[in-house]
Parts: C-alpha cells; sequence; structure tokens
C-alpha cells in the first residue's frame, strides 16, 4: 500500500490502516495503570464485544496471559452468550467503538441492574449508551473511522488489554511502541508477490490458518468484508483434520506464524493431497512461499495483521472492488436505537 498512489488514497480504508502506526507510536501504556490494580485484584475478566472489537484484542490477551504464566482468569464471549453467565464475580470490559452495538449494551445495563461494580467500556466515543451503563469508560485514541471495516481501532484495543496486562506482568519489559510502529509500517507498505495475489484473487475460498490469538480469525472476517470472498479461520490444525474433504484446488491457505512441526503435515495433506497453494506468513522464513514481515518478538501478532490488511487491500483491489463500502455489511451491525 502506498498513499502518495490515487488508488490506494482515495480508500478510508487504506487511510485508516496507515493511521494505526501514530495509534501504536503515540500508544499510553500508563492509563491502564489503575485498572490493571482492580482487574488483578478481582483475578477474573471477561472481554467481550462483537466482530472486530472482540476476536483480536480480546484473544491476543488471553494468549499473552497463559504464556506469560500470569494468575489471572481470563474469558470471551460474545455479549449475547456472556450475559447468560454468573459475572458477578468478575471484571467485564465491554468494546464497542460506536457505544451503542446493542448486544454490548445490553450486556452492560444488565452487569448493573446486578450491582456489578467492575464494568468496564471501551469506545472511539464519548457520552454513548454504553457508557452511560458501565461504571468507568476509556476513550479509545483513534477516532472514528470512516470504512466499514474496522482497523486501526481493533489495534488500539488490543494494545489497551495487553497494556493491563503489562502491568500485571511485572517481569515483562517496557514496549518500545516507537519501533513496533516502525515494524507495522513496513508490513503495510511492502510488495506483495503479484503471482500471490492473482493466486488469492481467483481463489474459490481464501483460508487462513494460525493460533488461536485471534490474527487468523479477524484476517478472515476482513477477507469477507475487504475482498467479498468466502473465508474460513482453520485453528490450529483444523485445516488438516477433515475440512481437506471439500477443499478444492483454486483455494489458497495462509498460514499465520506456522508451527514448525506442523508444517510437514500441511505440506502432506493440502499441498501434496489437495492441490491447493499455501502461503506463510511469517517472521522467518518457511518451506512455503512467505510473506515476510519483521520480526516484532511477543508483538509479532500486530505486524501479522498488518501484513495481513495489506494482503486484502491488493487483492480487492485486483478485483476491482470498492474497499469502503460493502454491498450489505454495516459500520455498526446491530444498532442501539
Amino acid at each position: 500500500m502506498n498513499l502518495k498512489e490515487t488508488n490506494y488514497s482515495k480508500y478510508a480504508l487504506v487511510q485508516e490502516m496507515m493511521d494505526t502506526i501514530a495509534v501504536v507510536k503515540n500508544f499510553n501504556q500508563a492509563q491502564t495503570k489503575d485498572v490493571a490494580k482492580k482487574i488483578e485484584s478481582i483475578g477474573k475478566l471477561l472481554l467481550t464485544g462483537e466482530g472486530s472489537s472482540r476476536i483480536f484484542p480480546a484473544k491476543n490477551a488471553i494468549r499473552k496471559a497463559l504464556t506469560w504464566g500470569l494468575g489471572i482468569n481470563i474469558s470471551t464471549d460474545g455479549s449475547r452468550q456472556s450475559a447468560q453467565y454468573d459475572l458477578s464475580k468478575f471484571a467485564v470490559f465491554c468494546a464497542s467503538n460506536s457505544g451503542r452495538t446493542k448486544e454490548v449494551v445490553l450486556l452492560a445495563k444488565k452487569l448493573a441492574e446486578i450491582s456489578n461494580k467492575n464494568s468496564f467500556a471501551l469506545s472511539a466515543n464519548k457520552g454513548t449508551l454504553l457508557e452511560e451503563a458501565c461504571k468507568e469508560t476509556f476513550i479509545l485514541t483513534c477516532g472514528w473511522e470512516k470504512a466499514v471495516a474496522a482497523t486501526k481501532s481493533v489495534a488500539e484495543q488490543a494494545l489497551f488489554y495487553e497494556s493491563i496486562l503489562s502491568h500485571i506482568n511485572r517481569e515483562n519489559k517496557e514496549v518500545n511502541y516507537s519501533e513496533l510502529a516502525q515494524k507495522i509500517e513496513k508490513a503495510l507498505t511492502m510488495p506483495i508477490d503479484k503471482n500471490i495475489i492473482e493466486t488469492a484473487a481467483k481463489a474459490g475460498t481464501i483460508y487462513f490458518a494460525g493460533y488461536n490469538d485471534g490474527v487468523a480469525e479477524e484476517l478472515t472476517l476482513k477477507t469477507n468484508e475487504i475482498t467479498r470472498k468466502k473465508s474460513d479461520f482453520l485453528e490450529g490444525t483444523y485445516a488438516v483434520h477433515g475440512i481437506e474433504e471439500v477443499m478444492n484446488k483454486d483455494d489458497i491457505v495462509f498460514v499465520v506464524d506456522p508451527i514448525d512441526e506442523e508444517i510437514e503435515k500441511f505440506q502432506e495433506v493440502l499441498v501434496d493431497g489437495v492441490g491447493l497453494t499455501v502461503i506463510a506468513i511469517a517472521d522467518r522464513d518457511t518451506p512455503f512461499k512467505t510473506i515476510k514481515i519483521p520480526s516484532a518478538g511477543e508483538m509479532n501478532p500486530y505486524v501479522y495483521l498488518s501484513a495481513g490488511w495489506n494482503l486484502l487491500v491488493e487483492i480487492g483491489l485486483a478485483l476491482g472492488i470498492n474497499l469502503d463500502k460493502p454491498e450489505r455489511a454495516r459500520k455498526v451491525g446491530n444498532e442501539f436505537i
């Protein structure tokens, strides 16, 4: 992607993806210091929201907490399902950029009804229904997004949750947000092999496989919104445990940060067996054709996500699609009016 070229810069989606660089660079980790103390003392945290406000921000946080061995129970589900749980002893973060997402607002209202004093809102807007229902609200700096597909807000939400965990994890090193922003910029602007773009544009289904940390799953959603093509998320080794029965040679699988021990099986089942194309998105060379990103260590998921955005924009443009205006998808999926 290149904002100096009008075929990119005319789209709000591309501009907002590029805005992510400044959002990350200027992120203030100190803003979550006090709420982190509250959450640590409670010991139980539910991260809820709908769509992009939950997938990567919540699942990235869960993976980090488990990797770091934090003594805090973090879970995530959609707001309707979460409303069926006993959340009286949980801290709950309700994420909605608009602050008007019906499912999220109704859950927040239920938390107020049961006198849960640890309900927190995370939104891009002030003075919303969600803010009214929650005990404390945090406003994202990224601002409202014009494009239907959320991008910069997803990155900031994820950084917000991860910063809470960083305060709890006393052994964790301070994140160099300026350096991370530079690597995100490189991932967003690096050229992608035209053969990869052409193969993906012609594919019947675009699959994303990888860790259950929200990256591949979020890119699956973005594939639908940006390229209008069918897509599916294949967590872990799901890609080689049955779904190959319905895959076709014209399909393509993007494996995000492939686990070395699983590569041989992917080659055997998908490439040799089905005959489809497998592309890796990784910070290292792999046996597959690889979209290689600059390594950011533990912060790699943000760079992988950015590389995926870059990829999907190129596919969308190759298909001649208006990136800002899906025919059916809405900015607020189910708005509380």
